[in-house]
């Protein structure tokens, strides 16, 4: 991840967001409970792994037979929030094409949602997949959509000022599960 500068601040360590991880398998749980089929897309890059967490858990302490895990690559913003692509970019891997999700409960995980871009794009392409249901977990909601989407299942919200970015550092891709608030540094 590059380091934006500016004043950087932990939010949650690593034994706060196990925590944070049961509550929102929790919450799934009860939205999940008695669907079949199930499927969890995780959004790449860190929704990924945030989906295996989560699946890992609901399957561990609720008993969720194990579901469908899946990995959708979304792109629109990078890690400092600067705009890659003004339209949010979804590739529909091979192996996706001929998905069929008909009648399945679907819970799409990501890290953070902002804007709701994203998480829009995957949803208009998952519903064309026809499944019953469609719900969302993220880790963090920074409670700044601007699109008709929000998230069912949120591990924290976090209201902060617009110029200010949340982090989520997730492994495989960080060393340390956390989530820092990074205030870049301002011009006086």
């Amino acid at each position: 991840m590059n380091a934006p500068s500016g004043t950087r601040t932990v939010l949650y360590d690593t034994p706060q967001l196990v925590a944070v991880i049961d509550e929102m398998a929790r919450q799934a749980n009860g939205l999940l409970h008695g669907a079949h089929p199930v499927a969890v897309i995780g959004v790449l890059r860190r929704g990924a792994p945030l989906a295996d967490r989560l699946t890992a858990r609901m399957v561990e302490l609720y008993g969720l037979p194990q579901p469908l895990r899946l990995d959708l690559q979304v792109k629109r913003y990078a890690d400092d929030l600067t705009l890659l692509h003004p339209e949010t970019l979804l590739t529909e891997q091979a192996q996706h094409a001929a998905l069929d999700l008909r009648g399945s409960t679907v819970l799409v995980v990501d890290d953070v949602l902002y804007t709701g871009h994203s998480l829009l794009r995957v949803v208009e392409y998952l519903a064309r997949k026809q499944p019953a249901a469609i719900r969302v977990a993220c880790l963090v909601d920074r409670v700044t959509t601007r699109l008709p989407v929000h998230a069912d299942v949120v591990g924290a919200r976090l209201g902060i000022a617009p110029p200010d970015i949340i982090e989520c550092h997730v492994p495989p891709y960080e060393p340390d599960f956390r989530i820092e608030l990074v205030q870049p540094a301002r011009l006086r």
